[in-house]
């Protein structure tokens, strides 16, 4: 389909800001960079401040593609190019007047850029690195840019692009070969996962370089994400946390998303969506992942072959810690970080500290509730001085009957929420929705 070449920008950010909010894949966490003279903007470690739509994405970052235009015919996509959709493209200088005046009205903090492919990769990605390159030489911003790779682009793009970007990701889209094969007949996972290795290897070169010489250019600071489709192929959700796993381990990911399948085509191909995008899978998913990410599991502690799929009713931390209650109940004032981190209920600043307090005297179930322990669902799972908070059977039946009582009201809140309404720039609306650090409603 032909770009519509007249449209104004104001007309282009409407359909290139709505063409995204299907890309959950940014995050503006794990650079820090102080702003200096001359330059606009800064980028901090601890994140940008975010805000929220209605669904739980985050829109914090300008978050645009740079065209819907797209060479792919993804079934799953709404830019894919058999759709009857308006086309059009910025370019680099509109994208950079953007992100200023946004910036610069306090709108937003950092730019998101992704985009369809234009005529190839390597035209694509080129046009990408222009507007990054303007927009730190020429308007000298020195926020947080988070920019996708365009799959099968030349390596010389790709590694110029990363030394102007903060973070880069490339979307694994669906999690095995066969769906991708399926659902997405233009892409393979080659073409994916070459320019992930390229970008791991480019951040751990760079590490020693920036050893050596504080001012060599730092690429890719803040690491490389990706995203799945949850729900639009038939992998279970024990294939997809080994798939996570690995790109985990031997990508170095900061973070994989995953992304609840949108029915936004009709198309054969697609899976039927009666009760509408699995909203309650992805929510588990990312509950699992930040176990594996921040607790010390492994996917298959998590789910195996014979079990495969994660409890609805129950968060997968309460739920490995029912079929492992021969580890139960632990002492809270003996045992050591690793343990007390899988006990429900515990999160990694309660324990360290329960650990640090711990060197002052014997712990008890008031001082837990203080420590910020959800005694509601650890209580379950610990001991005091070898004393439980109130008399308990240690049986799976019984325990899971109280816990699946405090999980309905979250389980409703995510299964009837009316998710992909998509928040202006513009409005001026008061969300009260809460979000998770998973990007969940809770």
């Amino acid at each position: 389909m032909l770009i519509q070449e007249s449209l104004s920008v104001q007309e282009k950010l409407e359909i290139l800001s709505d063409a995204a909010k299907y890309d959950v894949a940014c995050t503006s966490s794990g650079v820090d960079r102080k702003g200096k003279a001359g330059t606009i903007g800064n980028a901090s470690k601890a994140g940008i401040c975010h805000s929220f739509s209605a669904d739980g994405r985050c829109i914090s970052l300008l978050k645009i593609l740079f065209t819907n235009q797209c060479i792919y015919d993804c079934k799953y996509c709404i830019n894919r190019s058999s759709n009857d959709v308006v086309r059009t493209a910025f370019t680099p200088e509109e994208v950079c007047q953007l992100t200023i005046q946004f910036y610069r009205r306090n709108y937003i903090e950092g730019l998101f850029l992704s985009s369809g492919v234009l005529t190839s990769a390597d035209y694509t990605m080129d046009l990408i690195y222009q507007t990054l390159k303007k927009l730190r030489e020429e308007y000298h911003f020195h926020g947080y840019i988070h920019v996708k790779a365009i799959p099968g682009a030349d390596p010389l793009l790709i590694e110029k692009t990363g030394f102007l970007a903060d973070r880069m990701s490339i979307n694994l889209e669906l999690p095995t070969a066969e769906g991708l094969k399926k659902l997405a007949p233009g892409k393979n996972r080659d073409k994916i996962l070459k320019p992930m290795k390229q970008i791991q290897n480019g951040i751990v070169t760079n590490r020693f370089e920036l050893m050596e010489y504080k001012k060599a250019p730092a690429f890719v600071p803040a690491g490389q994400s990706t995203q799945m489709i949850v729900g639009a192929t038939p992998e279970n959700d024990y294939q997809m946390m080994m798939v996570a796993e690995a790109l985990y381990k031997n990508y170095d990911l900061k973070r994989v998303f995953y992304s609840a399948f949108v029915p936004v085509n009709q198309d054969s191909s697609l899976p039927a969506l009666p009760g509408g995008p699995p909203l309650l899978r992805e929510h588990r998913l990312y509950q699992a992942d930040w176990l594996m990410r921040f607790y010390g599991f492994q996917a298959e502690e998590l789910l195996s072959e014979d079990r495969p799929n994660f409890n609805v009713l129950l968060d997968p931390k309460c739920d490995w810690a029912l079929r492992h209650l021969e580890q139960f109940p632990v002492e809270v004032n003996r045992a050591d970080y690793f343990t007390l981190l899988r006990v429900p209920g515990m999160g990694v600043k309660s324990v360290k500290r329960i650990i640090a307090a711990r060197r002052s005297g014997i712990l008890d179930f008031e001082a837990l509730k203080k420590m910020g322990v959800v005694l509601k669902r650890a209580h379950y799972f610990i001991t005091c001085s070898g004393r439980m908070m109130y008399p308990v059977k240690i049986e799976e039946d019984y325990i899971s009957r109280h816990l699946v009582g405090e999980e309905r009201r979250s389980v409703w809140d995510i299964s009837s929420t009316n998710t992909y309404q998509q928040l202006s720039l513009f409005d001026d609306t008061s969300l009260s929705t809460q979000v998770n650090s998973g990007g969940i409603l809770v």
